[in-house]
């Protein structure tokens, strides 16, 4: 079974909401990881737009927000979902990991959508925490996406890419470059898979007006039996 994924980060749709239905609807994802993914009332428009479902942070006032979200596409549906946030995130920007399951005819996947922080030792923190949570989510494969703010050969994309498939790495051409998007010269936006995936090809949206970030697409496989 073929399965699209695409993570983006599209800064809270400041750049305009129609620029982002406009992006996404040209790479047409069954699964869309978003980060900074800002007012619930525009995330909402942009899955009645697009035709999703989507899910997000729970309602926990007086906490910031941690703002990112899992969309999925018909005949995929959310089956479950959390947020998990990361210990010693800074007060006014709390980081974290969207968490969903979503399922369609008997099969299952898990699907993370996360933003790392600025700070080098936050970021291999974190990213040490979320594949602890992600050792935890069993009976399906795991796609976990996000902007880690951080380089290939960083520590935190490192650690992640020594436990997941990075799709870009596995399949990708070029640079894979998604920041800054007018002009990008760094790749700091990433689509991971683990065992029960197969990476067919990765790739860089364009949409140089609807983010300050590039959205990058991966196409997988679903091998047969898992998720079942």
């Amino acid at each position: 079974m073929r399965l699209r994924v695409v993570t983006y980060n599209v800064r809270g749709f400041r750049d305009g909401l129609d620029e982002v239905v406009e992006a996404v609807e040209r790479v047409t994802p069954d699964v869309l990881l978003l980060q900074e993914s800002g007012a619930r009332r525009k995330l909402r428009a942009l899955a009645a737009s697009t035709g999703m479902e989507a899910v997000s942070d729970p309602w926990s006032p007086p906490r910031r927000r941690v703002k990112n979200a899992v969309l999925v596409r018909p005949p995929w549906r959310v089956v479950q979902h959390r947020l998990h946030r990361f210990d010693g995130s800074t007060r006014f920007y709390p980081r974290g990991a969207l968490v969903a399951q979503a399922g369609r005819a008997g099969r299952r996947i898990w699907a993370v959508s996360t933003h790392l922080g600025l700070a080098p030792s936050e970021r291999i923190a974190h990213a040490r925490e979320l594949t602890d949570v992600c050792a935890g989510l069993s009976g399906a494969p795991i796609v976990l996406g996000g902007d880690l703010n951080a380089t290939p050969e960083q520590r935190a994309p490192a650690w992640l890419a020594d436990r997941y498939w990075d799709a870009w790495a596995a399949a990708g051409s070029g640079t894979g470059d998604t920041f800054p998007a007018s002009d990008p010269t760094a790749r700091i936006d990433y689509v991971f898979a683990s065992a029960g995936l197969v990476v067919d090809a990765a790739s860089v949206g364009k949409a140089p007006d609807a983010s300050d970030h590039l959205p990058v697409v991966a196409d997988l496989r679903i091998e047969d039996g898992a998720g079942v």
